[in-house]
């Protein structure tokens, strides 16, 4: 019996080296924030209807059914109305909170290189006046396995994830001014 237990630990031991090296992605995340100089009710007019987007200046056209309820579903045409494609769905709604949150459905890696993605928007009120626009994101490189091309890795992951949100804040800086620090 001894020697039984004995040889099982020993392969365990031996096998735990191999199994710390065959893990596959980590869940990676973005978190990115922009103050602007607008009331956040204003703010949240803009951003806070799930069908449009067309604050963002990669979109071209959204398209979808459901309006703000949960489970709604959009689909965001990039760069132009016959551009590639991002399917996503609502899964979190609250006007009161100003906050939403939803996934990816559907997205070809070669635009955005992730997978098994979702993101919450929230508007809040600054001290002293203006918003804290919060977007942030969790998701999984493009390429699920281990040893991914450069174009799929974690980095291009959170270098399009974090390029996409800037984007989006940049816009509504430019649209309602930056809040002071």
């Amino acid at each position: 019996m001894k020697r039984r237990v004995f040889l099982q630990t020993g392969i365990m031991a031996a096998l735990v080296p191999t199994l710390a090296l065959a893990h596959g992605p980590t869940r990676q995340k973005v978190t990115l924030t922009t103050k602007l100089a607008a009331a956040p009710a204003d703010v949240w007019a803009v951003v806070g209807d799930f069908q449009d987007m067309s604050w963002h200046p990669a979109i071209a056209a959204t398209t979808g059914t459901g309006g703000n309820e949960i489970d709604a579903t959009r689909v965001l045409s990039l760069g132009a109305p016959d551009g590639p494609t991002i399917a996503e769905v609502l899964y979190k709604y609250s006007a009161e909170k100003m906050s939403y949150s939803y996934r990816i459905t559907d997205v070809d890696v070669a635009v955005l290189p992730v997978t098994n993605y979702s993101s919450h928007l929230t508007v809040t009120p600054l001290d002293g006046g203006g918003s804290l626009v919060e977007w942030r994101g969790a998701f999984y490189r493009g390429y699920p396995n281990n040893d991914p091309p450069e174009h799929l890795n974690d980095e291009a992951a959170i270098a399009a994830v974090t390029g996409v949100y800037q984007a989006g804040l940049d816009a509504l800086v430019e649209r309602f001014g930056a809040a002071g620090s």
